[in-house]
């Protein structure tokens, strides 16, 4: 039986840790990588139409700059190792999004970096990790 294990990264030290865990873990196992980039973003703001449209190309633009910059290169390295993963981006809020990520993949695990790229802010409005395991309903990994 093959397992999912989905694995948020974010460009950070503590997202290159998850993806090393969660290698060694597919390593040790038949476990399949699904690694999610999110670019946060908000759907709720008030624009004119125009503003929309300029939002939606920002949008398209933060997809492939984020694929190109993060996730492609873990894939590519991953690769390079002999081991298979799908990458995925998104946006919106970060947990939310890794939640429905997870369950669109069947995964039966969530690894995340302890602290990523957020640093203060999660401090003052609550982390990703914490959002997971309040609202996951299948274990959550925080690596250190």
């Amino acid at each position: 039986m093959t397992d999912t294990m989905l694995i948020g990264i974010d460009g950070s030290k503590a997202g290159e840790h998850a993806v090393n865990f969660a290698v060694s873990q597919a390593k040790a196992g038949d476990t399949s990588l699904v690694l999610a980039y999110v670019v946060e973003w908000s759907p709720y703001t008030f624009n004119t139409p125009e503003e929309n449209e300029q939002r939606h190309l920002r949008r398209k633009e933060e997809i492939k700059t984020a694929r190109e910059r993060v996730l492609d290169p873990v894939l590519k390295s991953l690769e390079s190792q002999g081991i298979e993963a799908l990458g995925v981006v998104r946006h919106g809020q970060v947990a939310d999004v890794l939640l429905q990520i997870a369950k669109a993949h069947g995964a039966g695990q969530i690894v995340v970096g302890r602290i990523g790229h957020s640093g203060i802010k999660s401090l003052l409005f609550g982390s990703v990790g914490r959002k997971l395991i309040q609202l996951a309903h299948i274990p959550v990994t925080i690596v250190p």
